[in-house]
């Protein structure tokens, strides 16, 4: 992802994951991703960028996940789920953004052994840890807990291919519309 300042002063957010193998067309790929950058381009440069990162990371990772894209207009977030679905609940891993930072939620992370108590949260089943870098992902202990957390999920992600961006922000949007 880069982050660009545009003689109007808005800044402009690129943000390509590419993998081999898709079932989603080319030109719908890039409208999803248009849209995603559009949701993520108001939060803080510093932010832009761990976004990225965290996607490119993510996506290396995960190669056939689907990013599942949702925005939370009341609390100012998006959130990106990696899922080998494309529904988001399904998913083992998420990315939420907003104007206090950018997390990395485990779906299913009560159930995580965590012994260098990273994991923050009192849900009944999700927890987060804050990121403060693209670094923290290199970490022994969170990629241990990632590894754990794609061994532990319970729908298993395709061994071949690319997975999708999905963005349900935008049918959440038109389904609020009046008819």
């Amino acid at each position: 992802m880069s982050v660009k300042k545009e003689p109007s002063g808005r800044r402009s957010v690129q943000v390509e994951v590419e993998v081999p193998g898709s079932t989603q067309s080319a030109a719908e790929r890039r409208s999803a991703e248009a849209e995603l950058r559009t949701l993520i381009a108001k939060f803080a440069p510093a932010h832009l960028r761990l976004i990225g990162a965290m996607r490119r990371s993510l996506r290396k990772r995960l190669p056939t996940a689907h990013e599942v894209v949702y925005e939370y207009r009341n609390l100012g977030a998006v959130v990106i789920s990696y899922s080998p679905s494309e529904h988001g609940y399904e998913g083992v891993l998420a990315i939420r953004a907003s104007a206090d930072g950018v997390r990395l939620y485990f779906n299913r992370g009560k159930e995580l052994p965590d012994p260098a108590k990273l994991l923050q949260g009192a849900s009944k089943q999700t927890r987060s840890i804050d990121l403060e870098g693209a670094s923290t992902l290199a970490r022994p202990e969170v990629a241990r807990l990632i590894d754990e957390a794609i061994a532990r999920n319970r729908v298993p992600f395709a061994r071949a291919g690319r997975g999708s961006v999905v963005n349900r922000a935008a049918s959440q949007r038109r389904r609020r519309r009046p008819a």
